[in-house]
């Protein structure tokens, strides 16, 4: 398969070689562009990423020679290696996706090309995104330094990191308040990944307003989960009947993921005995 087949192919169904046919790609600057993006996506997937394809992403990131995109790009395909090695460890081989040598020279090189002023700024918005799924000390001047900038991108950045790094409930909370749609779905995400009471009215109308964007809507219900997730089952109940199937599913993940398992009937069964 080339890169664009096992782009239209699920993950578990790409052949043993895939992860050489992404790497093969991602070295070859002749390449066309449009592999190359694709490539580069690509290489994170935990089916085939391994060191040599993460050095080759973290290779890209650091090329001042390649177009900014791809290595914003790059960068963001590290997140998921990055993110997942800081919760396993090191410990169970066949859990690994990366060493645990690659884990530390890819925070270290992010962190070096994220300081550098000469690196450009989208390639740096997209290095803090990524390195932030395995938080250091340095996040925690970065994260708020880009919040108060006042610039657009990087307040989007920041409340985005904030999702993965607690102590920012005045932060989110103002950002809830965002005309910007991007930033309003980046404050909710982060709302419910930490709990944040304070936050609760404000997703839980959100949720139930039948004319909000879908995706602010499906985010609410998450962090409605998040926030409150012994309540979670009630106060989303008249949801899970939602005859909106993306409304009635979100739900019904958002409590799974929560509560553990859940039997899809059991909304089902209360409003039978309702109507008896």
């Amino acid at each position: 398969m080339d890169v664009k087949t096992l782009n239209n192919t699920p993950p578990w169904e790409w052949p043993e070689d895939a992860g050489k046919t992404i790497l093969g790609v991602l070295v070859d600057e002749h390449a066309e562009d449009s592999d190359r993006v694709l490539a580069v996506e690509l290489a994170g997937d935990g089916v085939v990423v391994n060191d040599e394809l993460a050095n080759a992403l973290l290779a890209i990131v650091g090329n001042p020679g390649e177009p900014e995109e791809l290595r914003g790009t790059a960068a963001i395909s590290l997140g998921p290696s990055l993110e997942h090695a800081d919760t396993f460890g090191f410990e169970d081989a066949d859990d690994l996706l990366i060493s645990e040598a690659a884990f530390t020279r890819i925070r270290q090189t992010l962190r070096e090309l994220f300081q550098d002023a000469a690196v450009p700024q989208e390639v740096r918005r997209r290095i803090l995104e990524a390195s932030v799924r395995a938080p250091q000390d340095w996040h925690n001047e970065a994260v708020p330094s880009a919040y108060s900038s006042g610039d657009g991108a990087w307040m989007l950045t920041a409340v985005f990191c904030m999702r993965f790094i607690q102590g920012f409930d005045e932060q989110i909370l103002e950002a809830l308040n965002s005309e910007d749609p991007d930033l309003h779905y980046e404050a909710i995400r982060a709302a419910g990944s930490w709990g944040v009471n304070g936050a609760l009215s404000h997703v839980v109308d959100l949720a139930f307003e039948s004319t909000a964007d879908k995706a602010l809507r499906i985010a609410a219900i998450d962090a409605i989960a998040g926030i409150r997730p012994l309540e979670a089952r009630d106060i989303l109940a008249d949801l899970a009947l939602s005859a909106d199937e993306e409304i009635a599913e979100a739900v019904h993940e958002a409590l799974a993921i929560g509560n553990g398992e859940l039997e899809w009937m059991d909304f089902d069964d209360e409003e039978d005995d309702e109507d008896e």
